[in-house]
């Protein structure tokens, strides 16, 4: 089986689900992808948002933890179904979906969302290591490089085995936090008054949102969808709803530990701090200190930076793996493993680096909260495409969302966007009312505020728009005219773009009924990765050489039965491309497929066909 265009290629369908019989050996061999997604949702990110929730607000903001929880566990349910039903990540799915330039601004967002979660875990681990061993922290910054080379060490060795080393430090976290909560002694009837909604200032808002970031996670939504592919399943329908079973019997089990986590820092942070007057701790490092003191046991800050740099590493694999997966899903882009590790880790740490090395290490506390504000801010952008590609019915069948999920899922997207749309808001407002002189932030801030809005208007509807579209019934137009029969011309050289899909069929075809076995046909194929748009014909990647092969294919196939073929490879813009190549090989017709835009895509992109067809002084025939 070829792989190689397959989510995390490297380990695709590499544990078999099929041959397990009964119902624990079926969970035991599916448990292990939602593992790996809860870490992010105790990573240290996570940390920083509880301790300042529960430090400032007590146990009030409990609330937002379970409605987190609640959220991800519905967002990552719907993430899962999507890999499992079309074999497909997020980031794979929506490229396929969405126009180019609109998947390039999304892979930009994701790839932001991603160093903001590796910034956190990079910071996290480098404070883990100075609590224990008084390394100082660009020190420790520097360390984390080292993660590049365990996560290549774990995937060379199969993906249980980087399960079974996520779930070992999971169990570390579990019970360092079991012997806090002992130490700590919460008070039970405030906490449980803590899951009743309340929202007490603009402070407590601005935590609550960065929870959210800091538990429903972006990253996740690509990376579940991905990873659920690591497990050889029946492909029918009934094996397709039992993955879809058990993937949410272990997903359910895998939040529900890293709810009960980030519940415990916040009690912790509650109950030690908040209770005795420290209600300004929400840096890290103080809460370490604090602990021994206010606890008055020694082993509680011990299991606390242990706990941290579990968290730190257990994190860290899983937003490297995210990196690779939206590159690839979103660009077709491959480079070696290595070197996209080691990219992912060096942007993470570069801003770690610059802020502690200009602001000093007091300002780690609040770059964490930060983290976890841009992680929130960029969901929307993650979610939407997530739920329209999974109420899909032309594209998911029977495994389309139901109405009542559908509902509950623009729910939570509502509720999502709408808080980081207030959050934006006031605080670019009061950026500009603070500010003696505000001009700098109408050119920068607010265009690019403004612009991320109508990207994420556009993502929304554009789905909504397109299905709209394809239901109208055509209706004629116009008066007949006079009919001017024109005989038919005989064509020499004939070219026909080709994307290997069906559709090919079709163009060659036709374009063969206009030249029979006398004219040349030309068959051209673009590449049109990230790659071959900056390098173009010096491009020598996967893909490139992928078409060639498939081109070729083609060519002998024809020629075997008697046609004259010759193939063409264009890079890059294919507006651009397959105009030059038509001129060059002096071309009398070209047949293309209609692939173009519809609807709104019209307006702001136009069209290949349209494009093309006015760079070319030969007849375009269009099938």
């Amino acid at each position: 089986m070829n792989n190689s265009n397959k989510s995390l290629s490297e380990v695709y369908a590499s544990v078999d689900t099929t041959t397990k019989k009964t119902f624990w050996k079926k969970l035991f061999a599916f448990a292990g992808p939602a593992y790996l997604i809860s870490v992010g949702y105790m990573d240290p990110g996570n940390w920083a948002t509880d301790l300042a929730g529960g430090s400032q607000f007590g146990y009030s903001l409990l609330w937002v933890l379970l409605m987190s929880n609640l959220m991800a566990l519905l967002l990552q349910s719907l993430s899962a179904r999507l890999g499992l039903v079309r074999g497909l990540d997020l980031a794979q799915a929506s490229r396929a979906t969405y126009h180019p330039v609109i998947n390039y601004f999304n892979w930009i967002l994701a790839e932001i969302a991603i160093a903001a979660c590796d910034l956190a875990e990079v910071v996290g681990m480098a404070i883990g290591l100075q609590l224990l061993f008084d390394l100082p922290l660009l020190v420790g910054v520097s360390i984390t490089v080292a993660d590049t080379l365990i996560i290549l060490f774990l995937q060379k060795n199969g993906i249980r085995k980087m399960e079974a080393f996520i779930i070992a430090l999971i169990t570390v976290i579990g019970l360092a936090f079991i012997a806090e909560m002992i130490f700590a002694k919460p008070n039970g009837g405030d906490l449980i008054k803590g899951f009743i909604p309340s929202i007490p200032n603009y402070e407590a808002l601005y935590i609550a949102i960065g929870i959210i970031g800091a538990t429903v996670m972006p990253h996740n939504l690509y990376l579940h969808s991905s990873l659920v592919q690591t497990r050889k399943i029946d492909t029918s329908s009934k094996g397709i709803k039992e993955a879809i079973k058990f993937n949410f019997i272990d997903t359910s089990i895998a939040l529900n530990l890293a709810l009960f986590v980030n519940g415990a820092i916040l009690i912790l942070a509650a109950s030690a701090f908040y209770t005795t007057g420290h209600s300004e701790v929400s840096e890290i490092q103080d809460a370490h200190s604090l602990l021994n003191n206010v606890l008055g046991n020694r082993f509680a800050p011990i299991l606390f930076a242990v706990a941290l740099i579990a968290a730190g590493q257990s994190s860290t694999l899983t937003g490297t793996l995210s990196g690779q997966i939206v590159m690839e899903g979103y660009l077709n882009l491959r480079i070696q493993p290595w070197l996209r590790r080691l990219i992912t880790r060096l942007v993470a740490i570069l801003p770690a680096f610059l802020t502690i090395f200009y602001f000093g290490e007091g300002a780690t506390g609040q770059l964490l909260i930060l983290s976890q504000v841009i992680l929130s801010m960029q969901l929307g952008f993650a979610v939407i495409p997530l739920i329209h590609l999974t109420s899909d019915k032309s594209k998911m069948g029977e495994f389309a969302n139901k109405v009542w999920v559908k509902i509950l899922a623009w729910l939570v997207a509502l509720i999502i966007v709408s808080l980081n749309a207030k959050l934006v808001i006031n605080t670019i407002g009061g950026w500009i009312s603070d500010s003696p002189d505000p001009t700098i932030y109408y050119f920068t801030i607010v265009p690019i505020a403004v612009g991320a809005g109508f990207l994420l208007i556009y993502i929304t509807l554009f789905p909504l728009v397109k299905k709209a579209k394809d239901r109208k019934k055509n209706v004629p137009d116009g008066l007949p005219q006079d009919l001017q029969i024109i005989a038919s011309k005989s064509y020499n050289r004939i070219a026909v773009t080709v994307d290997f899909s069906t559709s090919d069929t079709v163009a060659i075809s036709n374009a063969i009924a206009q030249g029979g076995k006398t004219a040349d046909y030309i068959l051209i194929h673009i590449v049109e990765t990230a790659g071959a748009r900056m390098m173009g014909n010096e491009i020598d990647d996967l893909e490139t050489e992928s078409d060639k092969k498939s081109l070729e294919k083609y060519k002998l196939e024809l020629e075997s039965q008697g046609y004259i073929i010759s193939i063409r490879l264009g890079f890059g813009n294919p507006k651009r491309s397959i105009p030059e190549i038509v001129n060059i090989e002096n071309c009398d017709l070209l047949v293309m497929g209609a692939h173009g835009h519809h609807a709104l895509m019209d307006l702001i992109f136009g069209t290949t066909l349209d494009s093309v067809r006015h760079k070319v002084k030969i007849p375009v025939l269009i099938v």
